[in-house]
């Protein structure tokens, strides 16, 4: 009978099943547990892959089973794979759409159990030219202080900006509190003649374009330049 690591050497990962993978991840088990039974039970108890991808490495340190030791090891292994679906944005490629921000730099938001919310500054081909977190909130909040990004932004001497935040729940529908936020940014970027392409929301999996889905503020804005997104 062929264990996990031989049925993914013969078969590749994308054929096991998530207490195969783990079983490999987690290499032994414990005195009358073995690595199967502790894979089986540890799911089972937390709920599945994507809660234990949230846990903290003091959190996994803290179940049956799991030592600081195999804590370590499945916290990097969940981080790898998230920092693994993060397409590279180079410098000469401009943000021309929703999908372009979300591989660029939403996918590694989606197992995160907190809110963060993140400021992209383009020049005026859309390319980026810094990113930085303004805010990290709790599971359901995240308090953004418009001043402080658009200090972000005139310091970077920036000509436009994305915004993208998660939304640890897992649904990237737009709150009333998003789009009020949206607002009031779209208003102070267009006083000070600074673009505002999008607002990007990442849940699980996928994500909500407030320009693509047609919730865009209708605050009048300065400056026209195409970002690849109706106006």
């Amino acid at each position: 009978m062929h264990g996990p690591r031989e049925r993914l050497a013969r078969l590749g990962a994308t054929a096991l099943s998530d207490s195969e993978l783990l079983t490999v991840l987690l290499g032994t088990g414990r005195a009358g547990e073995d690595a199967t039974l502790l894979a089986a039970r540890l799911l089972h108890q937390t709920g599945g892959l994507w809660a234990l991808a949230r846990m903290s490495t003091a959190q996994l340190g803290r179940l049956g089973g799991i030592g600081p030791a195999k804590a370590s090891r499945l916290a990097a292994a969940f981080e790898a794979g998230s920092r693994g679906l993060v397409s590279p944005v180079t410098a000469a490629a401009p943000l021309s759409n929703s999908e372009a921000v979300f591989l660029g730099y939403g996918r590694r938001l989606m197992s995160s159990p907190v809110e963060h919310f993140l400021v992209i500054c383009v020049d005026a081909k859309n390319r980026a030219r810094a990113e930085r977190e303004i805010a990290r909130g709790g599971r359901t909040t995240c308090q953004v202080d418009p001043a402080e990004v658009f200090r972000l932004l005139v310091a970077e001497s920036a000509s436009g900006a994305i915004f993208i935040h998660n939304h640890p729940s897992g649904d990237p529908e737009p709150s009333p509190q998003d789009l009020e936020l949206t607002e009031r940014l779209v208003a102070a970027g267009s006083l000070l003649d600074i673009r505002i392409l999008d607002h990007v929301i990442v849940g699980s999996g996928r994500y909500t374009s407030l320009r693509d889905a047609g919730l865009w503020p209708s605050t009048p804005v300065k400056s026209k330049r195409s970002f690849g997104f109706a106006e």
